[in-house]
C-alpha cells in the first residue's frame, strides 16, 4: 500500500492531466486535489471544475493568477531586460515558479502528502516545477507520471481514457494536434509537428496571436509607454494594471505582426529543441524598457546589468527562480530601477518595433548642453580629451615600444 493519501495535481482538464488524475487514483489509491490556474492562456478554466467533479474530486482549486503572474514574475524579469540565448523571452519558463508556488501552498492548506504535474521526462518543465517545489517545501514528495508509467504515446493515452471512461472530448482528442502549445499572458509557444525539422518553415496558419508582417497595416502604429521604477504603469496616458497592460500590448503588437520568433534552444536536460514563439507585448516592452534605461541609467550600471543578464536568464530558464542567487540578482536589478522613470514612444510597423522618442523630466542623464554639436558655451572642454586619451593609451604605447626595439 502507498503511504500517499492525498496529492495536489496541476490540472488543465485536457487529455493528459485527466488521464493523470485517474492514474493517480488507481496507482496510488489516493485522493486527488486539482489545481487549475488562469495565467492568461486565453481559454476558459471553469470547465475543468465539471471534469474534475465527474472524476470524484472533492477539493478543486480554480484561480485567476493573471495579476500576480504579471506583477510578481513577468515585470521583475523585464526589469533585467531578460532574454535567453539572445532570442527567447522566457514566456513558458517564468510561468512555472508561480504554479510551483501554488501547488506547494495548496498542499500545505489541504494536508496533501505530494504534488504532481504533467511534464514529460524530456523537457525543462519537470525541472522548473520540481526545483521550485523543493525550494519552497524541502521534503515535498513529487509524483511525475511521465517518468513512471508506460503510456508512452498518444494512442496509448486515448486507449487508457476509453478503458477507464475518462471524460475527454474524444472527437477533439482523436484528431492529433500538429503542435504542442503553451500559452499565458506573456506568450504562446509551439513545438512538435513540422517544427521538429529545423529546416521547415512554420506554417502561416499556426500563428494564433499575430498577423504576418506582410498582412500588417501599411500605416505605422504609435504607442506611448510610461515607466515608473522600471515598470510600465500606463499606455497612451491610461493607467493599467500589469495584466491589463500585457493584454493590451499583445493586442496592439499582434495586429502589427510583432513578436514572432523561431528558435533552436538548448534545454537544461542536454538536448536541443526547436520551438516557435509569439510574444507581441513582451517584444514591445523589452525594446521600450531598454530605451528608458538608455536615458536614465548610469553607464557602468547599465553595462553591469548587461553582463549579469545572461546569468539571470539562465537561472530562470533552468528553473532557479526561487534560488538565493536569483533573489540576490533581483535585489541588485530592482535597486537599479529607481531612476527608470519617464515615457517612451514606440513605432510599430509590419513586424518591426522602433523607438520614436523617449523623455524623463526628473531622471534623464542626457545633457543637451554637453552633447550638442553646436556651441556648448564652455560646458565641455574638448582639450581635456587629449590627456584622457593618452592615459588610456599608455599601456599600449609601452607595449608597442617594447615590440619595436
Amino acid at each position: 500500500m502507498s503511504n500517499i493519501k492525498k496529492v495536489v495535481l496541476a490540472y488543465s482538464g485536457g487529455l493528459d492531466t485527466s488521464i493523470i488524475l485517474k492514474w493517480l487514483q488507481d496507482q496510488y489509491g489516493c485522493e486527488v486535489v486539482t489545481f487549475t490556474a488562469d495565467i492568461g492562456q486565453g481559454e476558459e478554466v471553469e470547465p475543468a471544475r465539471a471534469k474534475a467533479q465527474a472524476m470524484g474530486v472533492k477539493e478543486i482549486y480554480i484561480e485567476d493568477l493573471r495579476e500576480e503572474y504579471a506583477r510578481d514574475f513577468v515585470f521583475p524579469m523585464f526589469r533585467a531586460n531578460t532574454i535567453y540565448e539572445g532570442e527567447y523571452l522566457l514566456g513558458t519558463s517564468i510561468a512555472r515558479p508561480l504554479i510551483a508556488k501554488r501547488l506547494v501552498e495548496i498542499a500545505n492548506a489541504t494536508g496533501a502528502d505530494a504534488i504532481s504535474h504533467g511534464a514529460t521526462g524530456k523537457g525543462n518543465d519537470q525541472v522548473r516545477f520540481e526545483l521550485g517545489a523543493y525550494a519552497l517545501k524541502p521534503d515535498v514528495k513529487v509524483i511525475a507520471p511521465w517518468r513512471e508509467w508506460d503510456l508512452t504515446s498518444r494512442e496509448k493515452l486515448m486507449a487508457y481514457a476509453k478503458e477507464h471512461n475518462i471524460p475527454v472530448d474524444f472527437a477533439k482528442a482523436g484528431k492529433k494536434s500538429p503542435y504542442s502549445m503553451d500559452a499565458n499572458l506573456l506568450h504562446i509557444s509551439y513545438e512538435g509537428g513540422v517544427l521538429e525539422d529545423p529546416w521547415c518553415e512554420p506554417e502561416e496558419d499556426m500563428w494564433r496571436w499575430s498577423v504576418s508582417p506582410e498582412k500588417a497595416p501599411d500605416k505605422p502604429t504609435y504607442v506611448e509607454l510610461e515607466f515608473k521604477l522600471g515598470d510600465v504603469v500606463a499606455v497612451d496616458g491610461k493607467a493599467l494594471s500589469p495584466a491589463a497592460m500585457m493584454e493590451l500590448l499583445n493586442k496592439i503588437g499582434g495586429a502589427n505582426g510583432i513578436g514572432r520568433d523561431d528558435i533552436v534552444e538548448n534545454r537544461y536536460v542536454g538536448m536541443k529543441s526547436r520551438g516557435a514563439y509569439e510574444t507581441p507585448g513582451g517584444t514591445i516592452l523589452l525594446k521600450a524598457h531598454r530605451a528608458m534605461e538608455s536615458l536614465t541609467l548610469d553607464r557602468e550600471v547599465a553595462h553591469l546589468k548587461d553582463e549579469l543578464m545572461p546569468r539571470y536568464a539562465s537561472l530562470i530558464y533552468n528553473g532557479y527562480w526561487w534560488s538565493p542567487e536569483r533573489k540576490m540578482l533581483q535585489t541588485m536589478i530592482d535597486a537599479s530601477q529607481e531612476t527608470v522613470n519617464g515615457v517612451v514612444r514606440m513605432k510599430l510597423y509590419k513586424g518591426n518595433v522602433y523607438v520614436a522618442g523617449r523623455k524623463s523630466v526628473s531622471d534623464s542623464l542626457f545633457d543637451e548642453k554637453i552633447a550638442t554639436f553646436e556651441d556648448d558655451a564652455g560646458a565641455y572642454n574638448q582639450k581635456d580629451a587629449e590627456g584622457f586619451i593618452k592615459l588610456n593609451a599608455l599601456r599600449m604605447r609601452i607595449a608597442a615600444r617594447k615590440r619595436h626595439r
